[in-house]
């Protein structure tokens, strides 16, 4: 038996997420300890008239690839993996962790080469979706290591993933249509913006937005949803930021990360815990240094950080920047194998100027 909110779950998943039609090939991608969830979408995608295909995988595999892979095999793409990825309809993938440190030990240099290696694959995936032929969506199965990541019991943290996800409420898509109007209002003021202007506690960065398109995110390719996000114009970011949160990349912390710009590009970077792996991942590539995203976090439904990036990436009253891969449905044209955001708080005397106007202050747009 299904408990009925992981039902909720996966019906608001497949009907309005992915919207799975009949005959469609549904990839169902997560540990297995999201069973339950993973049991649940599989019902679901049946009852659709689709074809699920279920792709689990078992506890300590990453860490398990990374400890014993060769040089060949780190550098290896699967055409197992391309074949899925240009063939499917439709992809849900399930964030649930066994052990949010498990990858702590791995070496940074590892990690580059994989991501390298399977660059082909994250090209097709966001050109794929970019263009409307793939319906993609990523949500998260509590666990009790994500609980305790997040500084929860896990009977908080199911909580807190089922209230930012609104599935607390009777009708939960009403809710993602009437967040996704507001949305909508904001990435339309924004689309006739030139130049943006954050200002906040050891931060004063510009960088120029014009003939990109903003993206409202209503619980689509994310779930939850709640943000409005875009590819700045690649060599414009000027100045410099702080980010006041953690960054979190595949498990590991990177605290108190101070980054400068000029032409578009970080020329200085530095970090309290973490630095190696923060210049690692920005000497990935050609594109690592630059910029693939900005955003506004707009989904005041959550209320606390969670070192999940999920959702604290699109907590109201912050903002977030992504270096690496831009996503082509915004123009961006920033190419790399990584896309990493990090998280700025602007609740406290934060600013937004679009072209030289305030909108945006203490985490509330003003527009």
């Amino acid at each position: 038996m299904i408990n009925p909110i992981l039902e909720k779950y996966a019906d608001v998943l497949v009907n309005y997420s992915v919207d799975v039609q009949k005959g469609d090939q549904v990839l169902i991608k997560g540990a297995m300890v999201a069973e339950p969830l993973i049991k649940a979408l599989y019902i679901k995608t049946l009852q659709k008239g689709a074809h699920p295909i279920v792709v689990p995988t078992f506890e300590g595999q990453e860490e398990l690839f990374f400890e014993y892979a060769a040089e060949h095999q780190l550098n290896y793409q699967s055409p197992y993996q391309k074949y899925i990825i240009e063939n499917v309809d439709a992809s849900i993938s399930i964030l649930a962790n066994y052990n949010t440190k498990g990858m702590s030990n791995v070496e940074p240099e590892k990690m580059k080469k994989r991501s390298l290696a399977n660059r082909e694959l994250m090209e097709i995936h966001m050109k794929r979706a970019a263009e409307g032929d793939l319906n993609w969506t990523l949500c998260q199965y509590p666990t009790s290591a994500d609980a305790q990541e997040a500084k929860m019991s896990l009977q908080e943290y199911e909580d807190f993933v089922f209230k930012a996800c609104h599935l607390d409420e009777d009708n939960p898509v009403a809710y993602w249509q009437k967040l996704g109007e507001e949305l909508e209002r904001y990435a339309d003021y924004l689309n006739d913006v030139k130049e943006l202007h954050y200002k906040s506690k050891d931060t004063d960065i510009k960088f120029d937005v014009e003939g990109r398109v903003w993206v409202p995110d209503k619980g689509k390719e994310n779930y939850p949803g709640g943000e409005v996000f875009t590819g700045p114009v690649e060599d414009s970011a000027e100045g410099h930021i702080r980010f006041s949160y953690p960054g979190i990349f595949q498990g590991k912390e990177i605290e108190d990360i101070r980054l400068t710009f000029e032409n578009g590009k970080v020329v200085e970077a530095s970090a309290e815990k973490g630095e190696e792996l923060l210049h690692t991942l920005l000497d990935t590539d050609e594109g690592s240094r630059y910029l693939g995203e900005v955003a506004i976090g707009c989904n005041h439904g959550i209320k606390q950080f969670s070192r999940n990036m999920l959702f604290d990436e699109k907590i109201g009253g912050t903002v977030h920047l992504a270096i690496g891969r831009s996503y082509p449905e915004t123009k961006g044209e920033n190419e790399s194998t990584i896309h990493w955001d990090m998280l700025c708080d602007m609740t406290d005397g934060g600013q937004i100027f679009a072209d030289r106007e305030l909108i945006y202050e203490d985490g509330e747009f003003l527009i």
